[in-house]
């Protein structure tokens, strides 16, 4: 039962409080709480920015990939990225934003994207590493979202995951190959996974007992799994990973702890990750340029789409006054 299944007169917030407990879905339709709206804006855009600013560093690469068969995989990914920031944006649509206002505030700064798109990409063993670990860290923070509360969310993740998934994969077999190859590209591969590991971590949030949002997102079953929780899953499913690709990740404190079943690992660098955050990461000003460039590139096409979309309006109009008129005729 949904919150539009309420009988008149019924407490709409009890109902909504009763649905989040049933582990049913909110709909674009029923009732809700203006600060729920708010944190699925919020939280959905974000992630839709994300996908969208996240085609920047491995994009760059397209161009410069090693052979025809790694220029088509890049290029369908970079394609299947933008794909999933649409879907984003749509259910973003659901629940009132406006896309033009979105993608104002994400140029504006008035709105963030994942900060592990911040960092260069500067071989393209960061091509494979990104799949394989940034990729893996989303798949992590994503799939539980899948049986987010807000429906179009949740549906849209499907999608997302299995592709995401597939990302993953391609990104582990390119770094197999490369590990199989020279000394050089397994050099190339470990300096790639030098500079990627720690911000992947940050990827995750800050701690849960830093979190300003985690708490509620959770009493609303957006989230299912605190920070702490999801990026203590990614480190003990990456490690035997990085075991089998012979690459060594860079954390001395890294070790298994048979009491807790887990891996210890350091501490993350969380001075850094808000830095990157408040606008100050190796790339922040050039993805957001670049983003605005692309979007002011666009304003023509934007324009003579409505511009057909009104004509063709109008020539449906006409057409439909023409037939009116032509059935007064005959009567």
């Amino acid at each position: 039962m949904t919150v539009t299944d309420a009988a008149p007169g019924q407490d709409l917030a009890a109902q909504f409080d009763r649905t989040i407990a049933r582990d049913q879905r909110i709909e674009p339709r029923d009732w809700m709480p203006e600060k729920f709206r708010a944190t699925m804006i919020r939280q959905i855009a974000q992630h839709a920015h994300s996908e969208i600013i996240g085609m920047q560093p491995e994009g760059n690469w397209i161009t410069r990939a090693p052979s025809l068969r790694r220029k088509a995989i890049l290029l369908a990914k970079v394609q299947d990225e933008a794909g999933h920031g649409l879907y984003l944006y749509s259910a973003c649509e659901t629940l009132g934003a406006d896309r033009a206002d979105l993608t104002e505030r994400l140029i504006s700064g008035r709105q963030k994207y994942s900060s592990i798109f911040n960092y260069p990409a500067l071989t393209f063993a960061d091509v494979g590493v990104i799949g394989w670990l940034v990729d893996g860290a989303a798949i992590c923070n994503q799939v539980p979202l899948c049986r987010c509360s807000y429906g179009p969310y949740a549906r849209a993740m499907i999608r997302i995951c299995k592709e995401e998934s597939f990302h993953q994969r391609q990104g582990y077999e390119l770094l197999m190959t490369m590990m199989s190859g020279t000394a050089g590209q397994r050099a190339m591969v470990q300096d790639a996974v030098d500079r990627w590991w720690w911000p992947v971590l940050m990827m995750f949030g800050p701690p849960d007992r830093q979190s300003a949002n985690t708490a509620q997102s959770m009493a609303w079953k957006i989230k299912r799994h605190g920070n702490d929780e999801l990026r203590q899953r990614f480190v003990d499913m990456t490690v035997p990973q990085a075991e089998a690709l012979g690459v060594t990740l860079p954390d001395p404190a890294l070790r298994w702890n048979a009491g807790r079943g887990a891996h210890d690992f350091g501490e993350v660098d969380w001075d850094e990750m808000r830095q990157v955050v408040a606008g100050n990461g190796p790339c922040n000003a050039q993805r957001v340029a670049r983003r605005k460039a692309a979007h002011d590139g666009g304003a023509w096409v934007r324009e003579a789409a409505v511009a057909h979309a009104a004509k063709q309006a109008r020539r449906a109009e006409q057409a439909e006054q023409a037939g009116e008129a032509g059935e007064g005729t005959a009567a």
